[in-house]
């Protein structure tokens, strides 16, 4: 039997994600925007973490991080990447794959002031995916710039910013009896990547 193939409008898959997500927090489950980010260096090899997720449309998925740290650089010596949400609970699986892109200086600027001040110093106190030579030395870069911001607001970092995901491939996943899983995958189409080229996959 030959293979289904449907064509779906450019919103249908983040309208499911933003389902599944909202199913995923309504049901309690531990950090429901954590997702595994792999990316690769020039030379095509991977590495995987875990990250958050921040934001999601139809522009793609954003995540933020140290630009200087090993995904960061990955990132922008081989701006293509993968990610994978799993709420275990509900059996549900998401796989994401595409070109990323910088968000704007002011997407930046508007989730870091979002987030506590103790996050806020972080970003400017780790020398993420460096060497370091003792936890200590962590604890007093902290302090420094606890000291300098002292009564203050505390900017955006040169080297902190974020990344989106512009999918090119989508796949939802969910558990069946027997191993017997639903896949279905959604392909940017081609010829209008205002649509998606939609199958079903065997498990």
């Amino acid at each position: 039997m030959e293979a289904q193939t449907r064509v779906a409008e450019l919103g249908e898959p983040f309208r499911r994600f933003g389902e599944w997500m909202e199913r995923a927090m309504a049901a309690g489950v531990a950090e429901p925007t954590a997702m595994a980010l792999a990316t690769a260096d020039a030379e095509g090899r991977p590495s995987v973490r875990m990250v958050l997720l921040k934001g999601f449309d139809e522009r793609g998925f954003v995540f933020y991080t140290n630009l200087e740290s090993r995904k960061g650089r990955e990132l922008t010596a081989n701006p293509h990447a993968a990610l994978c949400i799993f709420w275990q609970p509900l059996e549900l699986q998401v796989r994401i794959e595409g070109p990323v892109q910088p968000v704007s200086d002011a997407e930046a600027d508007e989730y870091y002031a979002s987030r506590a001040r103790g996050s806020r110093i972080g970003a400017w106190a780790s020398m993420q995916s460096r060497p370091l030579p003792s936890y200590d030395a962590l604890m007093a870069s902290v302090q420094e710039y606890e000291a300098r911001f002292t009564g203050e607001s505390i900017p955006r970092p040169p080297h902190w910013s974020g990344f989106r995901l512009d999918p090119a491939r989508i796949e939802f996943w969910q558990g069946r009896p027997s191993r017997l899983h639903e896949r279905e995958r959604f392909d940017r189409d081609p010829a209008d990547a205002a649509r998606w080229q939609v199958q079903n996959l065997y498990p």
